[in-house]
């Protein structure tokens, strides 16, 4: 018996359509795929793919959004009066009422420069990795009052601050409250909290040692702020070399919008304030 096998189909002449990509978004799916590459971090090929558009046209996109809140944001007066911070200022900050800002660097990590010099310029001890590091000034009940430029990694807590340009906003009846690393003393027309160097209880007296941990609990104020500004997933990966012209920007963007957050920034309690 013989078996008939079926003749096979002739290849098909036509081949499928292209995919069509999306010529143009909506200036609101714009802005919403800004959103979603600063607060998840996703790839731009990733993105290109969700909104059916070239990877190129995402990397422009980025770019203009993060220049454009760069100033629109950035045209808002977010320095806060003297009086305007004492209208708010937390019952928890006590024998600290006078403090002006709270102040603490935020660095990320980022790609590898090729150029040695540049490696070397960028190379953070503390995090052993090629950085980028900002400054960000808090109020006391926890606004976002001041975010300087980025620097190169390697640049200390104190040379941060000289750079940073708050100089010409503080005076002598203000109170500026810095982590340790900050040595600037010598440096500012007023007041300084700090935590001390670690040093021996037997060398502090009973009230030296509870004024640092004051100082050292208060400053838990500008560190959510930071983690805040950390919930921005793009700042927990190795930022990419092709925003690198507008890190800056996004950098300065992602501290201002931590300001319209619809959340309390300060809970008030019967005995205390504390930050949310």
């Amino acid at each position: 018996m013989v078996r008939v096998l079926p003749r096979p189909s002739a290849p098909s002449t036509t081949a499928d359509p292209p995919l069509q990509l999306s010529p143009r978004l909506l200036l609101i799916d714009e802005l919403f795929l800004f959103l979603m590459y600063l607060s998840l971090g996703l790839k731009e090929e990733d993105l290109a793919d969700r909104f059916n558009i070239h990877p190129t046209a995402v990397g422009e996109i980025i770019e203009t959004w993060a220049h454009f809140l760069y100033a629109l944001l950035g045209a808002v007066g977010i320095w806060m009066s003297p009086e305007n911070i004492r209208a708010t200022m937390p019952g928890v900050f006590g024998q600290f009422s006078d403090t002006q800002v709270l102040v603490d660097s935020v660095e990320m990590r980022c790609e590898m420069p090729s150029s040695f010099l540049s490696q070397r310029e960028t190379f953070s001890l503390y995090k052993s990795h090629t950085t980028l590091k900002g400054m960000i000034g808090v109020s006391p009940h926890g606004a976002v009052t001041f975010v300087s430029s980025l620097f190169s990694g390697s640049v200390s807590d104190t040379e941060l601050f000289r750079q940073s340009g708050i100089f010409p906003l503080l005076d002598k009846d203000m109170a500026v409250m810095v982590d340790t690393g900050f040595r600037i003393d010598e440096l500012v027309p007023c007041k300084v909290y700090r935590p001390p160097f670690l040093s021996k209880p037997s060398e502090l007296s009973h009230d030296e040692v509870l004024v640092p941990e004051d100082v050292a609990r208060l400053m838990m104020h500008v560190e959510k702020s930071t983690r805040r500004i950390k919930e921005n997933k793009l700042f927990d990966t190795v930022i990419p070399p092709t925003v690198a012209g507008c890190i800056n920007q996004l950098f300065v963007v992602a501290c201002l919008l931590t300001n319209f957050q619809n959340r309390p920034r300060v809970e008030a309690r019967a005995e205390e304030v504390t930050v949310c």
